[in-house]
């Protein structure tokens, strides 16, 4: 990493001192580098892993997004991370949490930056026509109690349009591309865990 990456490096405890009494963000990982963040945060949480628990990768090698398809995640330059839910609902009915979870994201990209994001069905975010960001649920049954439930989230956040492979740059985009300068992401992830912290706990924490 440069050293403008290296200074721009998100940090797990200034993170996580924002959410000591929230749903998503009481705990949060970062690792340098993993495959990707949705086997991860499996693998890092134990049988009785608390809800909210938020596993970001500075670097992703395996990042997955919908049907199959290669998330690319450039080191140092977006945010991918993984939430570990047991949110109420039944396995057939995880499409809800990607309508919350894209919806929470562009609420926050509109607010913070002012910037104009189209909702692109099932899992993606645009901007100017471009993906800027995507989610990919994975639910787990368990019996007896609430189904596992791990929301990945990727958002371009400081890529140029050399940092996209060549068959990508005319349909990827970053927020710093939108703006034409660099945005913190570490003031950026804690306003999107917010978001989602807030509207997760309206929308499923509190349903019977």
């Amino acid at each position: 990493m440069s050293p403008a990456e290296i200074s721009d490096r998100l940090v797990a405890a200034e993170l996580q001192r924002h959410f000591a009494c929230a749903a998503i963000g009481r705990h949060i990982i970062v690792l340098d580098q993993t495959g990707s963040t949705n086997d991860a945060i499996l693998q890092v949480a134990s049988g009785n892993a608390k809800e909210g628990l938020v596993l970001f990768a500075e670097h992703q090698t395996a990042g997955r997004g919908q049907r199959g398809n290669r998330w690319e995640s450039a080191a140092g330059k977006g945010l991918w991370f993984s939430i570990l839910l047991q949110p109420k609902i039944q396995i057939g009915d995880s499409a809800q949490l990607t309508i919350w979870a894209i919806e929470a994201i562009s609420d926050v990209i509109r607010t913070e930056l002012c910037l104009e994001p189209a909702i692109k069905l099932p899992n993606d975010i645009q901007l100017n026509g471009r993906k800027v960001a995507g989610v990919l649920v994975e639910m787990r049954a368990q019996e007896k109690v609430a189904h596992l439930a791990i929301v990945g989230i990727g958002i371009n956040v400081n890529q140029s349009q050399q940092d996209f492979p060549p068959e990508l740059q005319n349909l990827a985009i970053s927020l710093a591309m939108a703006l034409q300068r660099p945005v913190d992401r570490q003031k950026f992830a804690v306003a999107v865990l917010q978001n989602l912290d807030r509207s997760y706990r309206a929308r499923f924490a509190s349903k019977d």
